[in-house]
Protein backbone atom coordinates (compact mmCIF):
# COMPACT_ATOMS: atom_id res chain seq x y z
CA UNK A 1 0.00 0.00 0.00
CA UNK A 2 1.37 3.70 -0.81
CA UNK A 3 2.18 5.83 1.66
CA UNK A 4 -0.63 8.98 2.09
CA UNK A 5 1.94 11.63 0.73
CA UNK A 6 0.99 14.26 3.46
CA UNK A 7 2.08 11.69 5.77
CA UNK A 8 5.67 10.65 4.07
CA UNK A 9 8.99 11.71 5.64
CA UNK A 10 10.72 12.78 1.97
CA UNK A 11 13.97 13.83 3.62
CA UNK A 12 16.39 11.02 4.32
CA UNK A 13 18.44 12.94 7.05
CA UNK A 14 15.19 13.52 8.81
CA UNK A 15 15.04 9.78 8.61
CA UNK A 16 18.29 8.69 9.39
CA UNK A 17 17.92 11.96 12.51
CA UNK A 18 15.16 10.03 13.80
CA UNK A 19 16.41 6.35 13.55
CA UNK A 20 19.63 7.59 16.02
CA UNK A 21 17.29 9.32 18.30
CA UNK A 22 14.93 5.89 19.07
CA UNK A 23 17.19 3.68 21.26
CA UNK A 24 16.27 0.42 19.70
CA UNK A 25 14.42 -1.23 16.67
CA UNK A 26 13.26 -4.85 15.28
CA UNK A 27 14.92 -6.63 13.00
CA UNK A 28 12.96 -9.00 10.86
CA UNK A 29 14.77 -12.46 9.28
CA UNK A 30 13.56 -15.53 7.67
CA UNK A 31 13.80 -18.71 9.58
CA UNK A 32 14.50 -22.08 8.09
CA UNK A 33 10.89 -22.87 7.69
CA UNK A 34 10.16 -19.78 6.09
CA UNK A 35 8.93 -18.06 8.80
CA UNK A 36 9.67 -14.40 9.79
CA UNK A 37 12.24 -13.88 13.46
CA UNK A 38 11.50 -10.85 14.63
CA UNK A 39 14.39 -9.60 17.19
CA UNK A 40 14.67 -6.37 19.29
CA UNK A 41 18.00 -4.72 18.69
CA UNK A 42 20.48 -1.87 19.49
CA UNK A 43 20.95 -0.20 16.91
CA UNK A 44 23.24 2.86 14.99
CA UNK A 45 22.62 4.44 11.55
CA UNK A 46 26.26 5.53 10.55
CA UNK A 47 28.02 5.44 7.20
CA UNK A 48 24.62 4.74 5.08
CA UNK A 49 24.17 1.83 6.79
CA UNK A 50 22.25 0.14 10.38
CA UNK A 51 24.69 -1.72 12.73
CA UNK A 52 23.91 -3.89 15.76
CA UNK A 53 26.19 -6.10 17.67
CA UNK A 54 25.32 -9.72 18.78
CA UNK A 55 26.17 -12.82 20.29
CA UNK A 56 27.89 -15.07 17.79
CA UNK A 57 25.65 -17.56 17.41
CA UNK A 58 22.07 -18.07 16.98
CA UNK A 59 18.89 -18.18 15.00
CA UNK A 60 19.03 -14.90 13.92
CA UNK A 61 22.72 -15.13 12.51
CA UNK A 62 21.70 -18.36 10.88
CA UNK A 63 18.85 -16.82 9.18
CA UNK A 64 20.82 -14.20 7.78
CA UNK A 65 23.58 -16.81 6.63
CA UNK A 66 20.98 -18.79 4.38
CA UNK A 67 18.94 -15.91 3.31
CA UNK A 68 20.39 -11.94 3.94
CA UNK A 69 17.05 -10.11 2.91
CA UNK A 70 16.04 -8.67 5.55
CA UNK A 71 13.87 -6.16 7.18
CA UNK A 72 14.53 -3.27 10.05
CA UNK A 73 11.56 -0.97 11.43
CA UNK A 74 11.96 1.68 14.46
CA UNK A 75 9.48 3.72 15.72
CA UNK A 76 7.69 6.25 18.59
CA UNK A 77 4.39 6.20 19.88
CA UNK A 78 3.68 9.76 20.13
CA UNK A 79 0.34 10.23 21.97
CA UNK A 80 -2.85 8.06 22.35
CA UNK A 81 -5.87 10.11 21.33
CA UNK A 82 -9.15 8.66 22.61
CA UNK A 83 -12.42 8.58 21.31
CA UNK A 84 -13.74 10.91 22.96
CA UNK A 85 -11.71 13.81 22.06
CA UNK A 86 -13.49 13.08 18.89
CA UNK A 87 -16.66 11.69 19.03
CA UNK A 88 -18.14 10.37 22.67
CA UNK A 89 -20.28 7.69 21.72
CA UNK A 90 -17.94 5.88 18.55
CA UNK A 91 -14.57 4.01 20.75
CA UNK A 92 -13.32 3.72 16.62
CA UNK A 93 -12.50 7.45 16.63
CA UNK A 94 -9.98 6.85 18.77
CA UNK A 95 -6.68 7.69 17.13
CA UNK A 96 -2.62 7.78 17.88
CA UNK A 97 0.09 9.86 17.02
CA UNK A 98 2.89 8.36 15.92
CA UNK A 99 6.64 8.26 13.97
CA UNK A 100 7.65 5.40 11.75
CA UNK A 101 10.53 4.09 9.50
CA UNK A 102 10.89 0.47 7.81
CA UNK A 103 13.47 -0.25 5.76
CA UNK A 104 14.47 -3.40 3.90
CA UNK A 105 17.91 -4.47 3.14
CA UNK A 106 20.62 -6.69 2.74
CA UNK A 107 22.36 -8.32 5.96
CA UNK A 108 25.64 -9.27 6.54
CA UNK A 109 28.32 -10.07 9.10
CA UNK A 110 30.59 -7.88 9.50
CA UNK A 111 34.35 -9.16 8.99
CA UNK A 112 36.84 -6.10 8.43
CA UNK A 113 38.01 -5.19 11.89
CA UNK A 114 38.26 -1.48 11.12
CA UNK A 115 34.41 -0.88 9.84
CA UNK A 116 33.71 -3.14 13.21
CA UNK A 117 35.44 -1.07 15.44
CA UNK A 118 34.11 1.88 13.63
CA UNK A 119 30.53 0.63 13.85
CA UNK A 120 31.22 -0.22 17.39
CA UNK A 121 32.29 2.86 18.33
CA UNK A 122 29.06 4.55 16.72
CA UNK A 123 27.08 2.64 18.93
CA UNK A 124 28.97 3.86 21.99
CA UNK A 125 28.11 7.28 21.03
CA UNK A 126 25.04 7.22 20.43
CA UNK A 127 24.15 5.39 23.62
CA UNK A 128 26.53 6.40 25.96
CA UNK A 129 26.91 10.25 24.78
CA UNK A 130 28.71 11.10 28.42
CA UNK A 131 31.56 9.42 26.94
CA UNK A 132 33.67 7.91 30.30
CA UNK A 133 35.28 4.80 27.97
CA UNK A 134 38.04 4.37 25.84
CA UNK A 135 37.48 4.10 22.24
CA UNK A 136 37.68 0.72 20.16
CA UNK A 137 40.35 -0.64 17.71
CA UNK A 138 40.46 -3.25 15.31
CA UNK A 139 43.35 -4.48 17.76
CA UNK A 140 41.45 -4.95 20.57
CA UNK A 141 40.16 -8.72 21.49
CA UNK A 142 36.50 -7.51 22.05
CA UNK A 143 36.41 -6.11 18.75
CA UNK A 144 37.35 -8.88 17.39
CA UNK A 145 35.01 -11.42 19.16
CA UNK A 146 31.90 -9.58 18.83
CA UNK A 147 29.71 -10.27 16.02
CA UNK A 148 28.32 -7.24 13.98
CA UNK A 149 25.79 -7.03 11.78
CA UNK A 150 25.16 -4.89 9.03
CA UNK A 151 22.19 -3.73 7.03
CA UNK A 152 22.46 -2.06 3.60
CA UNK A 153 19.50 -0.36 2.79
CA UNK A 154 17.68 -0.85 -0.29
CA UNK A 155 14.42 1.26 0.38
CA UNK A 156 13.78 3.41 3.55
CA UNK A 157 10.63 4.73 4.21
CA UNK A 158 9.43 7.00 6.61
CA UNK A 159 5.75 7.86 7.96
CA UNK A 160 4.81 10.54 10.98
CA UNK A 161 1.21 11.16 12.04
CA UNK A 162 1.41 14.30 14.40
CA UNK A 163 -1.92 15.86 12.97
CA UNK A 164 -0.40 17.89 10.20
CA UNK A 165 -3.55 16.72 8.42
CA UNK A 166 -6.00 18.76 10.49
CA UNK A 167 -6.37 22.95 10.59
CA UNK A 168 -3.89 24.92 12.71
CA UNK A 169 -6.99 25.40 15.41
CA UNK A 170 -8.27 22.39 15.38
CA UNK A 171 -4.53 20.85 15.91
CA UNK A 172 -4.45 23.50 18.84
CA UNK A 173 -7.98 21.82 20.27
CA UNK A 174 -6.68 18.60 20.23
CA UNK A 175 -3.51 19.64 21.94
CA UNK A 176 -5.20 21.05 24.36
CA UNK A 177 -7.11 17.81 25.09
CA UNK A 178 -4.21 16.08 25.56
CA UNK A 179 -2.73 18.25 28.08
CA UNK A 180 -5.76 17.96 29.73
CA UNK A 181 -5.53 13.99 29.84
CA UNK A 182 -2.20 15.05 31.25
CA UNK A 183 -0.24 11.34 29.78
CA UNK A 184 3.78 11.87 31.47
CA UNK A 185 3.95 12.36 27.33
CA UNK A 186 1.98 15.10 27.22
CA UNK A 187 4.17 17.95 26.90
CA UNK A 188 6.65 16.46 24.34
CA UNK A 189 3.39 15.55 21.95
CA UNK A 190 1.93 19.00 22.13
CA UNK A 191 5.80 20.32 21.25
CA UNK A 192 5.85 17.31 18.43
CA UNK A 193 2.90 19.24 17.20
CA UNK A 194 3.76 22.61 16.67
CA UNK A 195 2.83 24.05 19.87
CA UNK A 196 4.39 26.03 22.96
CA UNK A 197 3.75 23.24 25.63
CA UNK A 198 2.85 25.70 28.50
CA UNK A 199 1.05 28.86 26.41
CA UNK A 200 -0.12 26.62 23.23
CA UNK A 201 1.41 29.64 20.94
CA UNK A 202 1.87 28.39 17.45
CA UNK A 203 5.56 27.76 16.78
CA UNK A 204 5.60 25.88 13.79
CA UNK A 205 4.23 22.72 11.70
CA UNK A 206 4.27 19.30 13.26
CA UNK A 207 7.79 18.17 12.99
CA UNK A 208 10.13 15.91 14.89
Amino acid sequence: MRLVERFSIKSKESIIRFLNSIPSGTLGSIDENGFPQLIPMNFVYANDAIYMHSHHVGEKIDNIRRNNKVGFEAHKHVEFLPSYFFDPEDACSADTLYISVVVKGLASLVEDLEEKADALNSLMEKYQKEGYYKRLSKDMSSVKHVTVIKIKPITMTGKYKLGQQWSREYRRYIASKILERGSSTARESVALMGFDPYTLEYIHEPSF
